[in-house]
């Protein structure tokens, strides 16, 4: 989220506080997830972007469509996050440094590769974001290249 905000020239430190807890509830209450989070971050005092980002990145399940560029992008990228790091995960290198969009693409292709991820939520987030799909990955490989280790990932 903070290389997307530094692209479009905006807050970064807002944009990576809502990267950093839109999950906060997914492993304690899955089944309560966004909604449980978002209770937590009103509780502590999160201010409305926060809690707006958090809730549209799951759309399909709070219903708070995104309307802000920041909360178009949270929900754009997470699927497609996971799914990038999962085609990194089948490389030999194990390593987003020699992943190409190219390659990314492929595996997209493959509807029994990452079956869980909803192609349709990122294909309508690229749209949202008006940026070809080919082009949005490459911007998620650019913002996750400097973190792989952090991902478990460039260490075949």
């Amino acid at each position: 989220m903070r290389y997307f905000a530094r692209y479009y020239g905006e807050d970064e430190n807002l944009w990576g506080i809502v990267g950093l807890v839109h999950d906060l509830d997914w492993e304690e209450c899955p089944e309560e997830h966004p909604k449980k989070g978002v209770e937590w971050l009103e509780e502590a005092g999160y201010p409305e972007e926060v809690i707006r980002g958090v809730l549209a990145h799951a759309w399909d399940i709070t219903g708070v469509e995104p309307t802000s560029l920041m909360e178009k992008v949270i929900y754009t990228i997470d699927e497609l996050t996971g799914f990038i790091i999962a085609v990194a995960l089948v490389r030999p290198s194990r390593s987003l440094s020699d992943l190409t969009a190219k390659s990314v693409v492929k595996k997209w292709k493959d509807k029994a590769f990452a079956k869980g991820v909803n192609r349709e939520i990122i294909e309508k987030g690229a749209e949202m974001l008006n940026m070809p799909l080919k082009e949005l990955i490459e911007h998620v490989i650019q913002a996750l290249q400097p973190i792989e280790r952090e991902l478990g990932l460039g260490q075949a």
